[in-house]
């Protein structure tokens, strides 16, 4: 029994993660249509802010957690009054804003990557934070895990309270639903973009910093999370943040599974195998409404 809870909580807390990544960059694609392939590079900024801060400023990295998704919310609005907003007044259709996007999103995703290169090189790097073990229902995980799993799933159940119950998150869900409709109506996207694309990648460097105190980071660490939050938007369905935290749960289960009755070597096999299997029997998402 205690096997089984072990490998169920192991689900979840990668689950978590996946879950806290693909609800930024499903505000910035369900909202706008902005296809930023270079979430995942944010994700990587956010853990080397909190590495610096551990390992130069000696901070604890749970406090730096609002420093960290202030600097990166910051940065967020910076980048899309920078790269995306003319993107978004000018573009004649919504494939085209996709299309744009994309491409800009992947200079940022190289631009930022090799800045990482220059700056703090290839190697890994990482430190050590609370590894000592804990008992759980006769199950043992680092303390770490378990600090990383309640702050991404304290972190998405605030931003899921946020879309629900104030006047900027029905906004937002407003926007979502129906771009015309939300502007007929009075609200205001030259504002409202930018804070949310803003509010997407501070999530993403609160993943990152969440991330830095279980792994070692890089600068290429980054990608594999922005193709892991693609695959949980196609699950949880387009626009749907509870369907991206319950897509994050069930990705992160269907992988601790598989790799263990399969190899780890085929953790991303079974991703993809997830993703083509949901688009085959069910376009739309599995939680979309």
């Amino acid at each position: 029994m205690a096997f089984w809870f072990e490998l169920v909580a192991t689900g979840l807390i990668t689950g978590g993660i996946y879950a806290l990544v693909a609800l930024g960059l499903n505000l910035q694609y369900g909202l706008m249509r902005i296809m930023n392939i270079s979430h995942g590079e944010f994700l990587m900024l956010g853990a080397y802010l909190t590495w610096l801060g551990h390992t130069v400023l000696q901070v604890n990295p749970i406090v730096f957690l609002p420093v960290v998704a202030l600097a990166l919310f910051t940065l967020g609005v910076a980048v899309y009054w920078l790269c995306f907003r003319r993107i978004i007044r000018t573009a004649p259709a919504v494939e085209m804003i996709e299309a744009r996007s994309l491409l800009v999103g992947f200079g940022l995703m190289f631009l930022l990557q090799n800045a990482a290169y220059l700056a703090w090189g290839a190697d890994l790097r990482g430190y050590s934070f609370l590894a000592e073990a804990v008992d759980v229902g006769g199950a043992r995980f680092q303390a770490n895990r378990l600090v990383v799993f309640a702050f991404a799933v304290g972190a998405s159940l605030a931003l899921l309270a946020v879309l629900r119950w104030t006047l900027i998150g029905k906004a937002v869900r407003a926007m979502m639903q129906s771009p015309t409709g939300a502007q007929l109506v009075g609200i205001d996207t030259r504002y409202l973009h930018p804070v949310v694309f803003g509010l997407g990648l501070a999530m993403a460097g609160v993943a990152g910093a969440l991330l830095s105190m279980v792994y070692e980071i890089s600068p290429g660490m980054g990608e594999p999370y922005t193709v892991t939050a693609l695959i949980v938007i196609v699950l949880g369905g387009l626009g749907s943040a509870l369907g991206s935290l319950l897509g994050g749960f069930l990705l992160g289960l269907v992988e601790t599974f598989g790799m263990h009755y399969t190899s780890p070597s085929l953790k991303m096999l079974l991703s993809y195998a997830v993703l083509i299997g949901v688009l085959l029997a069910r376009p739309k998402g599995l939680f979309a409404r």
